[in-house]
């Protein structure tokens, strides 16, 4: 049956989107084939409604909490209210300028309107988790509304939020693979999630002093701060940045320890089937990438003026390779060459 005109240029539209706000998960959208790069597409631009209300350090954070609990109701099948509802509830509290994010939450009902296209099934696999997200993140958000931003204190509270934030979307993930049908095995949870933190722990790392400076939120725990003598309030401070890129290290540490975990996740992904392992092996990548940058260049990411981040010419050159058509071995070679030095370079390439 063919699709209405208007859910095709939504669809259009959601690939523009993504595009728009994040570049990276762009590059793994448009190595996926059809159905699965749509579905992905639309269930990101579903997460990033809620991430944009969560990260708005402009909005109260109760207010936001209201938000993205308005939000979860949308996504629930049994209660009454809309997508107006929602967009009249923000309405009040959405900042002039919000920049593309904002413009995505804009839109919040073109990409309702291609989720609610999708068989049953496949929505069935995407609602759940965008309402795990929503509701986790509010409870985050309410839990520290007092503080004006968020700042987490132990371990354990850091990777509970990264599972909301990141976990929920490598959960959405797996069960659209059931959906599609692969012949590869079902991914132990343990190392779905193990994937999922590595990702986003390693975020966190290199997003250190832009998370503390535009969004008011302190992910480093309290308990690693402590023991540099540092508490939350003075990791801008120019005279604790040593001690601050400790512990950025030592979240880097913690980050790498899930690489195997999600390298045992991404071993379950079929080869040759809609270019899944591409997709998924091309984030893996980026992040073995950053720790490398990382365990050198920790202390830059304290210091306002530098960004850690992989050159675009290694980017490129990985991006190439997985455009080529990846096998299990292939990714395995390209996770130990991208350990070693920047890819791009000729004396690390094979």
């Amino acid at each position: 049956m063919s699709e209405a005109p208007g859910v095709a240029r939504d669809r259009a539209w959601t690939f523009d989107a993504v595009e728009s706000v994040s570049r990276t998960f762009a590059l793994s959208i448009d190595l996926l084939e059809e159905p699965v790069s749509s579905w992905v597409c639309t269930g990101y631009l579903l997460c990033r409604i809620a991430d944009t209300v969560e990260d708005d350090p402009a909005i109260p954070p109760r207010v936001r909490a209201d938000l993205l609990e308005t939000y979860d109701a949308v996504l629930d099948p049994d209660d009454g209210t809309d997508v107006p509802a929602f967009l009249e509830a923000v309405e009040p509290v959405r900042p002039a300028d919000g920049g593309a994010d904002w413009r995505v939450v804009d839109e919040t009902d073109r990409v309702f309107r291609v989720f609610d296209s999708f068989p049953g099934e496949v929505a069935g696999a995407m609602r759940p988790v965008v309402r795990e997200m929503a509701g986790g993140m509010a409870e985050f958000l309410r839990r520290y509304a007092d503080e004006g931003g968020l700042r987490l204190r132990t371990v354990e509270e850091l990777e509970d939020y990264c599972w909301y934030v990141a976990g929920t979307v490598g959960e959405m993930f797996t069960n659209l693979l059931d959906c599609y049908g692969t012949s590869g095995p079902t991914p132990d949870p343990d190392d779905a999630r193990s994937f999922a933190l590595l990702l986003q722990l390693v975020n966190i790392a290199k997003d250190v002093r832009a998370d503390y400076e535009t969004e008011n939120n302190v992910y480093l725990p309290a308990e690693w701060l402590a023991e540099e003598g540092v508490g939350h309030a003075a990791v801008g401070e120019p005279g604790r940045t040593a001690g601050v890129a400790r512990v950025v290290r030592r979240l880097v540490d913690h980050a790498e320890a899930y690489a195997p975990g999600a390298r045992r996740y991404l071993d379950c992904l079929p080869e040759g089937q809609a270019m899944l392992l591409e997709a998924m092996g091309m984030p893996y990548l980026l992040a073995l990438g950053t720790v490398r940058e990382l365990r050198g260049r920790s202390r830059e990411v304290v210091d306002r003026a530098r960004t850690v981040k992989l050159q675009r010419e290694e980017v490129e050159a990985l991006l190439a390779e997985a455009e080529a058509g990846l096998t299990q071995t292939e990714l395995t070679r390209l996770a130990e060459q991208v350990r070693e030095g920047p890819y791009h370079r000729s004396d690390v390439r094979i």
